[in-house]
């Protein structure tokens, strides 16, 4: 499962990496929390990569109201091209998250630990997303996405056995354009260096979102991880 993740780029940064037009809306994110609005790259209506920011939560076009996004946060690979509320986004509605990194705990409920998971390779990355809109009103549409999970790698599964599906940037024309069926190929657990490092648990709070989210943990984290529940 992917919860919270941050963004470590404004508009321009992620204009030149992906290759998109600029939206000067984008700003830095230090903890992305699901239902806030948040950059993604999808194609417009003539087919050109384009950002926008849409709802994290992916809404169904025939759910009743938003609340559907609340347990569509994440999507799992496996069998995605089947399942009723992302198959229709899975073979017209792709989209990459970009993304600096994301965040997981690790420990026993009450003294969980969060870690910022990084690639050192890449500062800006791409996560795999499926996007909808959905109609509120007769003119009122609210556009949603949700991000992709797969299988944990070597270096996540320590803390959590799901993570986001990390998209190549050699890959993302074939994410956004591809065949579904293709598209699907390239979910799969990231092969390459990722970082965990033990962060301050300030990114509890989702309306925490500075840089503090990313600072070292609090000292004596590992003896609070190890203390029982009372």
């Amino acid at each position: 499962m992917c919860s919270r993740y941050f963004l470590d780029a404004d508009g321009n940064i992620i204009a030149y990496t992906f290759r998109v037009p600029a939206n000067p809306n984008v700003r830095k994110r230090f903890n992305i929390a699901p239902t806030q609005e948040a950059p993604v790259i999808r194609l417009d209506r003539e087919g050109r990569p384009e950002v926008a920011l849409l709802r994290w939560g992916l809404v169904p076009f025939w759910a009743k109201d938003l609340k559907a996004g609340h347990r569509m946060i994440n999507a799992r690979c496996e069998g995605i091209e089947a399942k009723p509320a992302f198959r229709e986004a899975m073979q017209a509605r792709r989209c990459i998250v970009p993304a600096s990194g994301f965040f997981e705990w690790k420990g026993v409920p009450g003294h969980k630990q969060p870690f910022a998971i990084t690639l050192p390779d890449e500062p800006l990355f791409g996560l795999a997303g499926l996007w909808e809109r959905w109609k509120r009103g007769e003119h009122d549409y609210v556009e949603t996405f949700t991000i992709v999970t797969t299988d944990a790698n070597e270096a996540v599964a320590p803390i959590h056995d799901r993570m986001p599906a990390i998209v190549p940037k050699a890959a993302v024309d074939a994410w956004l354009r591809g065949p579904a069926d293709e598209a699907c190929r390239l979910l799969k657990p990231f092969a390459g260096r990722m970082d965990l490092r033990a962060v301050r648990k300030a990114v509890n709070d989702p309306k925490v979102e500075g840089p503090e989210c990313l600072e070292d943990a609090e000292p004596g984290w590992e003896e609070d991880r190890q203390r029982p529940l009372l």
